[in-house]
C-alpha cells in the first residue's frame, strides 16, 4: 500500500514540477507586462515536439547530445515566444489599459494548435527517455519525473538570482512595482518586456524537451498544461516563484491521486476545486501579497 502512495507522490511531484515551471514562465511575463501568456501551453508542446524530432532524426541520443539539443530547444522556443511577445505587445503601444493581449495570446495558441493538428493529426506523439528508470523507495521511477523536479529547482534559483541580483532583473521587477515610474526613470520598458517573454520561452522550451516522455504531445493537450499552470500561479500567488515551486507539485500530487483513485478524466475537476478553495480562503495565494486599493 505504501508503495502505491510513494508512486503517486514521486510522479505527482514530477508532473507538478512541469506545472511549477509553467507557472514560473507565467510569472516573469506577468511581472514585466501584466500579461498572462496563454500561448505558453503550446510552446511547451513545441518543446516536446523538438525532443520527438531529435530522437526520430538522431535515434538514441547520448547524454551530451541530449543536453545540447535541450539547450537548442530552449533557445528556439525562446525566440518564438519573443516574436509572439512583440506581436502581443504591439497593440499596447499607445495604452497599457487595453486587454487585447487576451485575444492575441489565445489566438496564437489556437493557431499553433491548428498547425500541429494539420502536421501530425489528432494522435499524440510518444517520446522515449534516453535515461533508464531510477530505483527509488523499492520501485523504479522513470527518469523524466526526476529530471523535471531538478529542472524546476534549477530555474527557480536561476530566476531568483536573475531578478534580485542583476540590474536587468531588478529593472524588470521595477515594472511590476510601478511601470509608469519605471518609464519615467528612463527604462527601456518594451525591451525589458520582450526579454521577459524570451526568458519565459527558455523555461517552457527546456521543460517541454525534458518532460516530453511524461507529457502528452498532441494538438489539443496544451489547454491542460495552461490550466494547471494557471492554478499553480493562483494558489502560489501571482508573481511568486516560491509559491509556484510549492503549488505546482501540490497540484500535481492531487492530479495524480485523482488519476490513480478515480480516473484521469477527473484531473481537471480537482484542479478547479483547488482553485476555488484557495480563492475562497486566501484570494492572493499562499505567497501572494495583499493588494492595496485607493478609495
Amino acid at each position: 500500500m505504501w508503495q502505491e502512495y510513494a508512486i503517486i507522490l514521486v510522479r505527482g511531484i514530477g508532473l507538478g514540477s512541469v506545472y511549477a515551471l509553467m507557472a514560473m514562465s507565467f510569472n516573469i511575463v506577468k511581472v514585466s507586462s501584466g500579461i498572462l501568456n496563454f500561448a505558453q501551453g503550446n510552446m511547451l508542446v513545441l518543446g516536446g515536439m523538438i525532443a520527438y524530432a531529435a530522437t526520430a532524426y538522431f535515434g538514441a541520443l547520448s547524454p551530451v547530445i541530449w543536453f545540447l539539443v535541450m539547450i537548442a530547444s530552449a533557445l528556439i522556443i525562446g525566440v518564438v515566444v519573443t516574436i509572439q511577445g512583440y506581436l502581443t505587445l504591439l497593440p499596447l503601444s499607445h495604452s497599457e489599459d487595453q486587454q487585447s493581449w487576451l485575444i492575441t495570446t489565445m489566438a496564437v495558441s489556437i493557431i499553433i494548435g491548428a498547425v500541429l493538428l494539420l502536421a501530425q493529426g489528432p494522435n499524440a506523439l510518444m517520446v522515449r527517455s534516453i535515461f533508464p528508470n531510477i530505483p527509488l523507495f523499492g520501485m523504479r521511477v522513470p527518469a523524466p519525473f526526476l529530471l523535471a523536479i531538478g529542472l524546476a529547482i534549477f530555474w527557480y534559483f536561476a530566476l531568483q538570482l536573475f531578478m534580485s541580483k542583476t540590474l536587468v532583473g531588478l529593472a524588470i521587477s521595477a515594472l511590476w512595482q510601478d511601470p509608469v515610474a519605471a518609464r519615467a526613470a528612463g527604462l527601456k520598458v518594451r525591451r525589458l518586456q520582450l526579454l521577459a517573454f524570451g526568458i519565459s520561452g527558455l523555461v517552457v522550451g527546456s521543460t517541454g524537451f525534458v518532460a516530453a516522455p511524461i507529457i502528452t504531445l498532441a494538438s489539443d493537450s496544451a489547454v491542460a498544461y495552461v490550466l494547471n499552470g494557471f492554478v499553480a500561479v493562483v494558489i502560489g500567488g501571482v508573481a511568486s516563484n516560491t509559491g509556484a515551486l510549492i503549488a505546482g507539485p501540490l497540484v500535481g500530487v492531487v492530479a495524480m491521486l485523482a488519476t490513480f483513485k478515480i480516473g484521469g478524466e477527473f484531473q481537471g475537476l480537482f484542479s478547479m476545486l483547488m482553485l476555488v478553495a484557495i480563492l475562497l480562503i486566501r484570494p492572493q495565494g499562499i505567497f501572494g501579497d495583499t493588494a492595496a486599493r485607493r478609495v
